[in-house]
């Protein structure tokens, strides 16, 4: 898996296997093996991060950690050899398999083959812990044979059983939450970096800011080269002025610090120190290619035109991230190609409501919000007020479907009463047919002219007495012609003798003002009203289909 190669540690992962002596690391490691196995006889220590301190280096022979490892190999090689007589006359086989879980399933977490990444680590005696107990039963059969034991026997494992039930479940309350967790550890290991490191983390998520602070002190105090404790520390402390101090001793315990780079850089940026942030952004883009946050602080660093690259590249990174599609977007709207950037509003509308998180609500009104404001400078108020209605039918906001679709029918209702307004105010430039139930008297007049060459063509298929047949005698038309003109006085006459509906083709404005029509004749009662300004002509958000003409 890892091409021929070891993994990498750290000296804060193992610090036995980083001492120069050759026998203080023998010495460390022979007693963490004894370590672990006082664990699975009496598990009352118990943390679940054994590094930075947890285990002191056993430098001296003098030490009186040796007599647990000499007390534990004297067991050991006194089983091995039981087991290796034993397996000759096939006898005490529970006892064989027992020690062989026991023994050969840790050998390669013991530092003794090959380094590995910690100091001691209870997840790796599961399977020996199964050999601890084939031989903790085999034993007792083995006593439960002599009768003179049995009612100690049966106490003994009374009392041991009682107590693994015990510290099980007060095991159990320590793994409760994050922080009953940490806090029973750090009692345990008081001494770990590790352990107040973690605290410190937990502490600056619930907005603890100054206990934080004194458990990142603490833990640089117990390990002073912990980059990412002078890293976190650093990111607490920027009011007063030391942040950049913390972040630099990071870079120089750990010079691949990521992190550190990154925030030592978003440092500069605030300080107007341009060339020093992007220096620091290229070497933590360089570390680490997918590293979003680094990729956009460089965005904020870079001139208007330049910034396409690194849009592309977020959006490579992380496809379906809404906000790298808002910045998309806001990066054409200011190059003036709307209808781009107006695709891509629609694509982070669409993605921030495909997730349930805080930021999706929040990407839902900011991608409205910034599409909105696009149309409405270009004009297109009636696509606003698509663009709303479909968001408010999509969001849902809480409403019953009856009340949306209620609100929804009330919007389109309004805009379709306004662009009638506004389709009846506008002067048209080509005739058209007009139905009315209320004209001005002198619309339904007849010209003279019209009344006479009618009259004239009636002549023609008069019978030769003058008679037309379905009209009156020619030399009649003159008193016809002044009786017509005495008429026209008469509004309420004239309505009556015609009809309600009448069709006129002509053009022109609803109106009813005198000096139009050229006659100073009174005008309806009906339309005495006051005349209405047209309203500001605008594009009716309605189909054409629903447009009629009264």
């Amino acid at each position: 898996m890892l091409q021929g190669s070891l993994p990498a540690f750290s000296p804060q992962d193992n610090p036995p296997a980083f001492h120069p002596s050759f026998a203080v690391r023998l010495m460390t490691f022979c007693y963490l093996a004894a370590f672990n196995w006082w664990l699975l006889l009496c598990p009352w220590t118990l943390s679940h991060d054994w590094q930075m301190g947890s285990v002191p280096l056993v430098t001296s022979g003098w030490d009186p950690r040796n007599l647990l490892t000499c007390a534990a190999l004297i067991a050991l090689v006194a089983l091995s050899c039981r087991c290796l007589v034993d397996l000759e006359l096939q006898r005490h086989t529970p006892a064989v398999v027992g020690l062989m879980l026991l023994v050969i399933p840790y050998l390669p977490a013991s530092n003794l083959l090959v380094t590995v990444g910690f100091v001691v680590a209870e997840r790796v005696l599961y399977i020996p812990s199964v050999g601890s107990v084939m031989l903790t039963a085999y034993g007792m059969q083995l006593a439960w044979r002599r009768r003179g034991t049995r009612r100690a026997l049966v106490a003994g494992a009374a009392v041991l059983v009682a107590a693994g039930v015990a510290r099980a479940c007060m095991r159990n309350l320590d793994w409760r939450t994050r922080e009953t967790l940490l806090r029973a550890d750090l009692a345990v290991l008081p001494l770990n970096a590790k352990l107040h490191y973690n605290f410190a983390n937990f502490l600056k998520d619930v907005e603890q800011q100054e206990n934080a602070i004194k458990h990142y002190k603490e833990a640089l105090k117990l390990w002073p080269s912990y980059a990412s404790a002078h890293n976190n520390l650093g990111t607490l402390v920027l009011a007063s002025g030391r942040a950049e101090h913390h972040f630099l001793q990071a870079l120089k315990y750990n010079r691949d610090h990521v992190n550190a780079h990154y925030n030592l850089a978003k440092l500069y940026r605030k300080k107007n120190r341009v060339s020093e942030a992007l220096k620091m952004l290229e070497r933590c883009i360089a570390l680490e290619p997918r590293f979003v946050q680094a990729h956009l602080e460089l965005l904020l660093l870079t001139a208007e035109g330049e910034r396409r690259p690194i849009l592309d590249k977020l959006l490579e990174l992380q496809p379906d991230n809404w906000e790298h599609y808002l910045l998309y977007g806001n990066w054409y709207k200011g190059r003036g190609l709307i209808p781009v950037s107006l695709d891509y509003y629609t694509t982070a509308m669409r993605l921030s409501f495909s997730g349930d998180t805080a930021s999706s609500e929040r990407g839902k009104l900011q991608a409205l919000r910034a599409a909105a404001l696009l149309l409405r400078s270009a004009g297109q108020r009636a696509r606003v007020l698509q663009l709303v209605i479909r968001w408010h039918a999509v969001r849902g906001g809480g409403q019953p479907m009856a009340r949306r679709a209620r609100a929804a029918r009330a919007w389109r209702l309004r805009t379709e009463l306004a662009g009638r307004a506004a389709q009846y105010a506008r002067p048209t430039m080509q005739p058209r047919t007009v139905t009315s139930t209320c004209l001005h008297h002198s619309q339904l007049e007849i010209s003279q002219r019209s009344y006479v060459e009618n009259a004239k063509q009636n002549m023609h298929n008069t019978d030769g007495q003058g008679y037309a047949e379905n009209g009156p005698p020619f030399r009649h038309i003159d008193k016809i012609l002044d009786n017509n003109v005495k008429d026209k006085d008469n509004c309420q006459k004239t309505n009556n003798s015609l009809k309600k509906n009448v069709s006129i083709s002509t053009q022109y404005k609803p109106t009813h003002n005198k000096s139009e029509t050229g006659h100073k004749q009174k005008s309806c009662p009906l339309h005495k009203k006051k005349k209405i300004k047209d309203p500001e002509s605008f594009t009716p958000f309605v189909s054409d289909h629903l447009i009629k003409t009264y």
